[in-house]
């Protein structure tokens, strides 16, 4: 009698390693897997198992995720019906996770795969290689859980003798063999911050601030290339460079700070007087939003997806209400959406006569009683209010609505060339633009003092180029001024259009084209 020829199996070998030191080495431990598999396998050609072409290695991939290069092409050429074996030197190269082999093991018995270890030989298409499997496991992932245990310990007692372990190195500061060292250019912006939070005592006035000096966050690489920061500051970085201890010389961990290596940049009694601000300013928001009646508070945005939060006007004796965009707020008018600003009481009345419309069934509930237990958002759009219910399986209830025109009239300079039904300076523009002619007088005097662009620039903490384009405003006519002080230009004057203003005034108003 011959012997029968047994059927052909494909074999793959996986390797894997935690850390990638030594990879660089002739011959490291992926290579020595991988020896060790193809001896075992060329051990079972009598059994038909023959090795494929391709390799799947991962060097430096921990075994605690499924989320590895050549694992994921491992498992794309297995449900290829590429591979009948798969051989790796022990079990806890596969995976660390008894979740992630349960996967594993249920893919492979999908596919009809067998896995099989070099050091311990199971078949896990047996009911035995399963068991034997799963203990093997299970404690392969007890020992990754006391590593992770005695990792966690070790930062922490770390942390509490004030040693920077690394993470994101907070603004000011660069790490220099594992110490935090103070970087001057940028400790004067972070100093810069908490002074002029305490002189102007307003997230959204110092986010609009530090925009006019030009001053962004930190520009970092990535591993991969890319580039992240160099965007303006906006109220929660801000927030979180305010309340950091860091800049008193302290390190967080878990809630609470303790004495650090490093060197303060913030005197203490600066930093506390800073966070009984930024608690009051939080705690009288909270109450002054409880207090507003505002039915939308928290549920109505822009057609740009931007909050829009309650706000009063006061003109003689009575109160106005209104939902601004939030990013007005923060000199952000060009983010905000068709409608920035909207009359409180009139747009929810549209809300609520919309709700008593389409639920005629609530006709007893007040307005504020309606909109709490039907509406979930509201997206505030130039011809329509789009109301988004609580119930994800109603449809959204869509109103046709406009905002009415005012009434009120102001005389304004026209452009060359224009029908005359241009707009004035909008407010956030006309304040910026003060500002900056402010700030070109002043410099003016310092430099005819004998101070350098360089040296402003360095004691203001923002660019030299915001430096050089303020200087010339502070040559414009009083007449042109004094237009602007009124609001009086229309809308598109900016610092960036007079930036070289015409030294001879009655020249300038023919540079910004318009009639006098």
């Amino acid at each position: 009698m011959t012997k029968p020829i047994p059927r052909t199996l494909r074999c793959a070998i996986y390797t894997r390693v935690s850390t990638d030191h030594g990879l660089e080495q002739d011959f490291n431990s992926l290579d020595a897997q991988r020896e060790a598999a193809t001896a075992y396998v060329k051990s079972q050609a009598d059994e038909g198992w023959r090795l494929i072409k391709d390799g799947f290695d991962d060097g430096g991939f921990s075994g605690g995720s499924l989320e590895r290069p050549a694992m994921q092409r491992l498992l794309a050429a297995i449900r290829s019906k590429l591979i009948d074996v798969v051989v790796v030197y022990k079990v806890d190269c596969l995976t660390r996770s008894l979740a992630d082999f349960a996967k594993l093991v249920e893919i492979f018995d999908a596919e009809g795969v067998s896995f099989v270890s070099v050091t311990k030989s199971f078949n896990t298409t047996t009911s035995m290689g399963r068991l034997t499997l799963n203990m093997l496991l299970s404690f392969a992932q007890f020992e990754r859980e006391v590593t992770g245990e005695r990792i966690r310990d070790k930062l922490a007692a770390s942390k509490r003798r004030g040693i920077w372990v690394g993470g994101i190195v907070p603004l000011g500061y660069e790490a220099r063999e594992r110490k935090l060292v103070a970087r001057e250019d940028e400790a004067r912006t972070v100093r810069l911050i908490f002074e002029r939070y305490l002189a102007i005592r307003s997230l959204p006035a110092l986010q609009r601030e530090l925009r006019e000096r030009g001053i962004v966050t930190r520009r970092r690489i990535l591993s991969s290339g890319r580039i992240v920061g160099g965007v303006p500051l906006t109220n929660g970085p801000l927030a979180h460079i305010l309340r950091n201890r860091v800049y008193v010389g302290e390190l967080n961990h878990k809630g609470a700070s303790y004495p650090g290596e490093h060197a303060p940049l913030i005197a203490p009694a600066l930093f506390d007087a800073v966070q009984e601000k930024l608690t009051a300013n939080r705690n009288g928001a909270r109450v002054r939003r409880a207090a507003s009646g505002a039915l939308l508070m928290g549920r109505i945005f822009d057609d740009r997806g931007n909050h829009m939060t309650p706000s009063t006007a006061k003109k003689g004796n009575k109160r106005y209400r209104y939902y601004v965009s939030s990013v007005l707020a923060q000199g952000r008018r060009a983010d905000a959406g068709a409608i920035a600003r909207v009359s409180a009481s009139a747009i929810e009345g549209v809300i609520v006569d919309a709700l008593r419309t389409a639920y005629q069934e609530d006709g007893r509930l007040d307005g504020r009683a309606i909109v709490q237990a039907r509406v979930a958002r509201v997206d505030l759009g130039a011809g329509t209010v789009l109301i988004h219910l609580s119930s994800d399986s109603s449809q959204p209830i869509k109103v046709a609505w406009s905002p009415p025109v005012g009434g009120g009239r102001r005389e304004i300079m026209i452009a060359n060339g224009t029908d005359g039904s241009d707009r004035g300076l909008r407010p956030e523009a006309r304040t910026v633009l003060l500002r900056s002619i402010a700030l070109g007088r002043r410099w003016v005097d310092q430099l005819l003092a004998g101070t350098t662009i360089d040296e402003i620039a360095a004691r203001e903490g923002c660019t030299k180029q915001y430096v050089a384009n303020a200087i010339p405003l502070a040559f414009l006519g009083p007449d042109v001024v004094r237009a602007i002080v009124d609001a009086r230009l229309p809308r598109g004057i900016s610092a960036r259009r007079i930036a070289q203003p015409e030294l001879e005034w009655a020249r300038q108003w023919e540079m910004l084209g318009i009639r006098r």
